[in-house]
């Protein structure tokens, strides 16, 4: 059987409302059947805390310490727990559930996506390995606002320590994940975004946090460009998703699009105090 063939964007950076706002208009276009599926690197510039879509900034989030540390904050569509995108490589994937391409299984598809990551791991010297749905019940029953505090199903983990964290949404019958591949972490930028009830707590959760996420320097002594990550996450997502991945550019209409999103949604106290 042929391979399929997706569209590769090398975005770049950009900050956090334009990234979520191109996120959003990519699964138009795919929605609409105006694109191939598509898989996005990209940058984050300034720095920015992602929060998940049923999260509450005002509970979780500290916004004096965003502002202070120069950090934006933006609300995702897929769930899960904050994030703090600065020195890392973010992808994101689109496809057409007509295609049949992963299971109606979001546990399931995590694990074909995983793969590819893997794979793209392996390109820089990294042995990773797949967190499973038996693996979970191991986790921590630590509860705070940041994502990469604990492994998730068939998230990617070197020695214990999460690598990657990921998050998915499906709407209009098109799939939507995106993920963290951290370079390097300042973890102390990370607590001063994070909302704590005490100095106390917070600190307990800096030495959890520590034990419990990693970055590719961590894991061997080295980082990269976003050049260098993309290429071999490029090689990884071919290789360990079996597909073909072609240089492409966003259309007008999506970016014209994420401009419009970016604006009027993204940029929004509307959309981003929602809850």
């Amino acid at each position: 059987m042929a391979k399929m063939k997706w569209r590769l964007l090398n975005t770049g950076y950009s900050t956090g409302d334009m990234n979520m706002a191109l996120d959003e208009a990519i699964l138009k276009s795919v929605k609409a059947g105006d694109v191939p599926p598509t898989i996005r690197f990209y940058g984050w510039d300034p720095a920015a805390v992602s929060l998940g879509y049923f999260q509450s900034l005002e509970k979780e989030i500290d916004i004096e310490g965003c502002k202070e540390r120069g950090v934006d904050i933006v609300r995702r569509l897929t769930g899960g727990r904050a994030v703090l995108h600065d020195d890392e490589l973010t992808y994101s994937l689109v496809i057409s559930e007509e295609l049949n391409f992963l299971p109606d299984s979001i546990i399931e598809s995590y694990k074909i996506i995983s793969q590819g990551l893997l794979a793209g791991l392996q390109e820089l010297g990294i042995e990773a390995k797949m967190v499973s749905l038996a693996d979970k019940k191991k986790k921590s029953g630590s509860q705070s606002a940041a994502c990469f505090d604990a492994p998730s199903w068939y998230e990617i983990s070197v020695d214990g320590k999460k690598l990657v964290g990921s998050a998915q949404t499906r709407r209009d019958g098109v799939i939507l994940q995106h993920g963290s591949i951290l370079n390097t972490q300042d973890v102390d930028k990370l607590m001063d975004t994070l909302k704590f009830k005490s100095d106390r707590r917070k600190e307990r959760f800096k030495k959890i946090f520590a034990k419990k996420a990693t970055t590719i320097q961590e894991a061997i002594g080295q980082s990269f460009t976003l050049k260098e990550l993309s290429i071999a996450f490029k090689k990884g997502m071919e290789e360990g998703m079996d597909i073909i991945l072609e240089e492409g550019q966003l259309t007008e209409k999506e970016l014209s699009l994420a401009k419009k999103l970016a604006a009027e949604k993204y940029s929004s106290q509307d959309w981003n105090f929602k809850r």
